[in-house]
């Protein structure tokens, strides 16, 4: 079986312990073609797959609503497919020590065996969307939807909050873990205390990597984009994380019957093949700095948690893995700070 792979359940218990990563095999189904292994040494897919599952598993610790839905379905003998995760960059060259934009995480997933899979322009909302998918298992290992922010298209106080946000970012990745991927993407492998010592470091890039932000930088974010100010309080954490599901409308009638916090509506894609929604996004205390230094905290919204179904692309069995503008814009409304 493809969850008896003991690199992959070693890898993640290295990076959270045993219970829970027995907890995230039992949650989450397995791509195929992790039935063997191969002692002492790591592939880049097994890899690829630990982060995901780590990333996953951290997610769900922040989003309640998500852990309830993933609860109930291993307690139905079912586990989650997890189909992509989303994160949210800023594309700014006064980012501090930290990469622009997703030139911070293409270091990552390149490495991994990602290789890109679309580009979406995100006009409405300013931003440009950029999937990866897996090249060893493009149809079952999950994605990535890395999004950047474009700063320059709003106005110049904007701008001006942006830069004294994210201009105390830091490099989580030191330069051994960078000589790590050099080595993982030439040799497609990684001896095993080599990938176990590095998936907390790359763990440590989806995180939040600025300073606290101040209460009035926020404000002025949030009156031109909700996204840049989530990115204040949140950073480069998983902004969702996305079951992929065979009945997305049974699912919709399913948790609304439970109560649970739906957004209104199915977003189709114009192909008609993609369907998406979600989970609205828990709200999260966070800090802000006030004042003279002061510290105050807030209610904003945090991550959540998406569903989507696919069907297959025209004259192939094989699934439409791409996205959707209009579907991605309407999604990321779930995190719009309330008014």
């Amino acid at each position: 079986m493809a969850s008896h792979n003991s690199n992959l359940f070693n890898l993640v218990e290295k990076a959270i312990g045993a219970d829970q990563a027995a907890r995230v095999m039992r949650l989450m189904a397995i791509p195929s073609g992790f039935s063997v292994w191969e002692c002492g040494w790591v592939s880049r897919k097994e890899l690829a797959q630990a982060l995901n599952m780590v990333l996953f598993f951290d997610l769900l610790q922040r989003v309640p609503a998500g852990l309830a839905y993933t609860e109930e379905v291993a307690a139905r003998g079912g586990k989650v497919f997890h189909d992509h995760g989303a994160l949210r960059t800023v594309r700014w060259m006064r980012n501090g020590r930290l990469p622009p934009g997703e030139a911070a995480f293409t270091r990552i997933l390149e490495p991994l065996g990602y290789r890109l899979n679309g580009v979406f322009p995100l006009d409405r909302i300013g931003m440009t969307g950029r999937s990866y998918a897996h090249a060893d298992n493009p149809q079952e290992m999950p994605q990535f939807f890395v999004s950047e922010l474009h700063p320059e298209r709003f106005s110049l106080p904007f701008q001006e909050a942006v830069t004294r946000v994210v201009s105390s970012s830091a490099d989580p990745l030191p330069p051994a873990a960078q000589c790590l991927l050099h080595e993982l993407a030439r040799d497609g492998r990684l001896a095993f205390e080599d990938a176990a010592a590095l998936l907390p470091q790359l763990q440590a890039c989806f995180a939040r990597q600025h300073d606290i932000p101040a209460l009035a930088d926020y404000a002025i974010l949030r009156e031109e984009s909700d996204e840049m100010a989530w990115i204040a309080t949140e950073g480069n954490v998983f902004n969702h994380v996305t079951d992929r599901v065979d009945d997305i409308e049974r699912l919709v009638r399913e948790q609304e019957a439970l109560g649970r916090p739906m957004k209104q509506g199915i977003e189709v894609s114009q192909s008609g093949r993609i369907r998406q929604t979600a989970f609205r996004a828990d709200t999260v205390a966070r800090e802000f700095r006030e004042g003279q230094g002061g510290i105050v905290r807030r209610e904003v919204p945090g991550s959540f948690y998406e569903f989507i179904s696919r069907a297959p692309a025209p004259d192939t069995p094989e699934l439409d893995l791409g996205f959707d503008a209009g579907n991605a814009q309407a999604i990321f409304k779930m995190t719009a700070a309330a008014r």
